[in-house]
């Protein structure tokens, strides 16, 4: 009989990380193959997230004029209006700026998946998350270095690798329940 104590429940919904992580994979090697669309697509896709998140703020800025802050919101959401159309109209010259933001995510994540190794160690699996985030570290490190000239590669080369290895992780840890 085995002992209750010491069983690992599975995670609720397990199935649900393997298709999370069968995602990331896909995604990420559909960057690798295609380096130069998946940059402008994220460069893209970011422009319009600035968009409309800008054009947010102002109507919010603009509902809430008669409170203190006014011009700041307003301020605030115009710059980032501006910041979206600008990488929309030029986005190689948003690829150059999101190579720097990608790659301090990908430090931060990988300096946090390192710390979540060391916290689920000694139990199965605990190298991949260590892998994953030791990966991620060696992606931002590799997207400074190569800044400006590289980015349009290394936003779409590594960050793909990077995909790959968070989703292997996240298929191979399913059922533990820190993941």
């Amino acid at each position: 009989m085995a002992n209750a104590e010491n069983a690992v429940p599975a995670a609720s919904g397990s199935g649900w990380q393997v298709v999370w992580g069968v995602l990331l994979i896909a995604a990420g090697v559909l960057a690798v193959l295609m380096p130069g669309v998946a940059a402008l697509a994220t460069a893209l896709i970011f422009a319009w997230v600035l968009i409309f998140g800008g054009g947010f703020e102002i109507v919010y800025a603009v509902q809430t004029r008669a409170r203190h802050g006014f011009g700041w919101k307003l301020a605030s959401g115009v710059l980032t209006l501006v910041l979206g159309i600008a990488i929309l109209v030029v986005p190689v010259a948003g690829v150059a700026s999101l190579a720097l933001m990608v790659g301090a995510f990908l430090f931060a994540g990988g300096v946090t998946r390192t710390m979540l190794a060391f916290r689920l160690k000694p139990q199965s699996g605990w190298g991949w998350v260590l892998l994953d985030g030791l990966v991620s570290i060696a992606v931002a490190i590799l997207i400074a270095i190569g800044w400006p000239q590289s980015s349009l590669a290394f936003i779409g080369l590594l960050t793909g690798f990077s995909l790959i290895a968070t989703g292997v992780w996240r298929i191979i840890l399913r059922k533990h329940p820190l993941a």
